[in-house]
Formats: structure tokens, sequence, C-alpha cells
């Protein structure tokens, strides 16, 4: 078993500049929401089975067609090729290697293309819905191109949350030649960093945006999606989305028992549990105590997902038993990759892999498809 999150966080901390790091490790506001995240992770109290014969486990379950050696998937986090040299190719090799799903953000530094060609397998594919509805046409046509076997709508990004972190570390502000100054001294002062993604990494760019705001770096980027930002969108969107895209869609992004039933009408595919991990509203229930209500008003017509402080393969079991079909993980992989690259993000899985077969046999769980509320202690 490898190092655990908290160890791999750590290592990211030292090694990453800072706003890189608190742009992965932070939130919105007050940041009470990732702690709830966490807490009411830590709440869910296990039984304890004895006397079971557990010589015999599996972790393997599918999803949307695919077959999973856990019920685990690389969530999208945006500028994670900045956290190692290419690293979302990075982040994705190792998930294949792994046997779970890499789905890449809208907003990674390597284009779809790239992580594809060089990442071993075709990956998930994340969509904001943004004004620009030639931008998403495209990037459609685009994963579809590169067979991208799932889309995950995210659509609780209407506007962006106050992350105060980001203005602090300069991630947001200040801009001009002070803020420039600062992001280049905190690349300076973390040379391993420097040198493994500035220097050999390069050229940097949005991939997956359109060029020009690419070339205008930061900046660019953050003025595209001051502007992009479409609060406009409805569940009438869903359509527009059918309409370009023949494969499963699973929305992501929803608290709510009525959000659920809306979806469901909408004909989608897979609903991801998630309150954007803590970056969006912060205050809002957690989204593992938001889970139970949403897998019951699914009703097991469409896979669960859930993401939001996961943090080991205890937390993952937890999920199953709170009626998720499978977890998402954020945070853990983007630290993993500032700690150690692909081979970082490898060594969490397989510890995230071998946490969850403990927990599975001190909980007398055999497989993780019959995980259910049972698990749970009253």
């Amino acid at each position: 078993m490898g190092r655990p999150v908290t160890d791999l966080r750590e290592a990211a901390r030292r090694r990453l500049p800072r706003l890189l790091f608190d742009y992965v490790d932070g939130g919105a506001y007050a940041e009470v929401t990732i702690r709830r995240n966490a807490a009411d992770l830590d709440a869910l109290a296990l039984r304890q089975r004895v006397m079971v014969d557990v010589s015999t486990l599996s972790t393997r379950t599918s999803l949307f067609g695919q077959e999973l050696s856990m019920p685990v998937a690389l969530a999208p986090v945006g500028f994670s090729g900045m956290y190692a040299r290419r690293g979302e190719v990075q982040a994705a090799r190792a998930a294949h290697a792994a046997g779970v799903p890499f789905c890449l953000s809208t907003l990674s530094i390597c284009g779809l293309e790239e992580v594809t060609r060089d990442g071993g397998a075709p990956v998930w594919y994340q969509l904001y819905m943004v004004r620009d509805r030639g931008f998403c046409a495209e990037m459609l046509q685009r994963a579809q191109a590169a067979a991208s076997p799932v889309l995950l709508l995210t659509v609780d990004l209407p506007i962006a949350g106050a992350r105060y972190r980001d203005l602090r570390s300069g991630m947001s502000a200040p801009t001009g030649w002070r803020g420039q100054w600062m992001r280049a001294w905190q690349g300076l002062t973390h040379p391993a960093w420097l040198w493994d993604v500035q220097l050999r990494g390069g050229p940097h760019g949005f991939g997956n945006l359109p060029p020009e705001v690419a070339a205008g770096g930061v900046g660019g980027f953050a003025a595209w999606i001051k502007s992009n930002l479409d609060p406009s969108v409805t569940w009438k969107d869903v359509a527009w989305v059918r309409e370009r895209w023949n494969g499963p869609i699973v929305i992501k992004g929803l608290l709510d028992r009525e959000d659920a039933r809306a979806a469901l009408d909408a004909g989608v595919d897979g609903i991801v549990v998630s309150n954007h991990g803590g970056r969006q509203l912060d205050g809002v229930p957690s989204s593992i105590s938001a889970l139970p209500a949403i897998a019951e008003e699914v009703g097991g017509r469409i896979p669960v997902l859930m993401d939001g402080g996961i943090r080991s393969g205890l937390d993952v079991l937890r999920a199953l038993a709170s009626g998720a079909d499978a977890c998402l993980v954020g945070k853990a992989w983007a630290y993993a990759l500032g700690a150690g690259g692909q081979a970082g993000v490898a060594e969490m899985l397989a510890t995230l892999r071998a946490e969850l077969e403990v927990a599975m046999t001190l909980t007398g769980c055999t497989d993780v498809r019959r995980a259910g509320r049972e698990l749970l202690a009253r």
C-alpha cells in the first residue's frame, strides 16, 4: 500500500507553486463546504462484520458499457497539465493502466486529441454549456471524433464561485506587472516544478479553447470564462446537446432531489451528485449527505455517481453504501500528479484500491456491486 492522499497532498504543497496548489486545494468563500464534504464522510460509521468468508473479493464494476477495475473514475480537473509535465496525459496513462476512466476537463492544458493519442485510450470528456454555442458544437464534434465514450455535462457553473484563495495566491489577481511578478516568483522558488513543467513541458496553452484564448495565457482564459459563463442554461439545453452527441450524457453538479427528477425527465444517462468540490456555493450540503435522497429518487434507472471529499478506499465504500454506483475523485489525483506525475497517480489509485479491499474485507462485503445501506451502522 502506498502513501495515503493526505501525504500526497503535502508532497504536492511543497512541490507546486502556491497558486497551483491553492487552485486545486481551495474552494469558495470560507470553504465550509470543503470541510463538510470530508467531515460528513468521516461521520458515516460502517458495520464491522466477522466470521464471513471474504477470501474472494471483487472490486470490478461496469459503467456506461465500460468495465472498471473498481468503482472509481478520475474527475475533470482544470489546469492539471501544469501540475506535472503534460499532466493530463500522464494522469490518463495512469488511469488506463489501472483500469479506470479518466475525464478530461474543458479547461485542460493538453488538448483532447493529445490526451487521446498519448494517454493510452479514449477519455471521457467534460463540457460546460457556455454562451458560445459554436464552441460547444465544435467540442462535441472533437470529442465524437476522438471516440470519447462518455460526456460529462457540468451544470453548476452559471457563474464562478467567490474563490478567495485564488485572489490571494495570484491565480486570478492582481493583474498587470505585479501579478506577472507574483506568478514568476512562485515559479522561480520551486525549481523542480519549474524544470519539469515550464522548461521541459511547454509550450502551454488551453488545448480545448479557441487559439486566441490560449495565446492570451491566464488573462485571456479568465476573460473568456467571464464572458462565456451562461446563466440562461436550462434543462431544455440537454436536448440541444443530445442532437449533437450520440453517446451517454451524464449531468454533473446535482445536490437536490427535484433536480434529479428533472434530469430523469430530460433523458440523461447518468448523474453526478456534486457540489463542485466546494468551489461554487459555500455552505451547501456535502455531496455524501445529498446522495441518499437522489439515489432514492433515481431508483436504479440510471447510474448515480458522487464526488466531493473522496480521499480513500474507505470513503469509496461509504459512498457505495449510501447509494452511489461509483465515485469521481478530483483533488486526490491532482495532489498525486503534483507530487509525482504519472507514478504518483498510479500510486494513489493502487492505494485507493488496496484501502477499498481492506474496508470490504472488514465489513464482510465481497462484491462492490452489492454494497448497500446494510454496510452502514444505524
